[in-house]
Formats: C-alpha cells, structure tokens, sequence
C-alpha cells in the first residue's frame, strides 16, 4: 500500500488517460520488479502500520469489554 499510495501519481502522470483497474496494474508490475532491498523500507513500513493497527484494536476491544460491565 506505501508503495503504491507513494508511486500511483507517477504512473498515471507517466501513462495519461490510464484506467484505474491498468493503473493497479502497472503498480503490479513496478512492485513485481523491485529487489528485496528496494521493497525493505514499503515492508518495514507496512509491518509497523500492521502492529500499530493491532495496537489500536486491542486498545478498541479492551475498551468494549468496560463498557459491557456497566
């Protein structure tokens, strides 16, 4: 997602009148042909985004649990 929230105006300036559906394919492809080292940091990214998420559910979900005590 950081990948392609970060390359599709790249795209779409690089390809105009591109459909939306070719626009998530090319950013396919782009992603397709990176190097584990260059998809590194779109990981690491995704992973803090993933715990910081799952951080928030739980803190979500713990607060449901006080609220059904009343």
């Amino acid at each position: 997602m950081f990948f392609a929230n970060e390359q599709r105006e790249n795209v779409r300036e690089e390809n105009p009148g591109i459909s939306f559906g070719q626009v998530g394919k090319v950013l396919g492809d782009k992603w397709k042909a990176l190097s584990d080292k260059q998809r590194e940091p779109y990981e690491k990214k995704a992973a803090a985004d993933k715990k910081r998420y799952g951080d928030e559910k739980a803190k979500y979900n713990a607060g449901e649990d006080d609220d059904d005590e009343d």
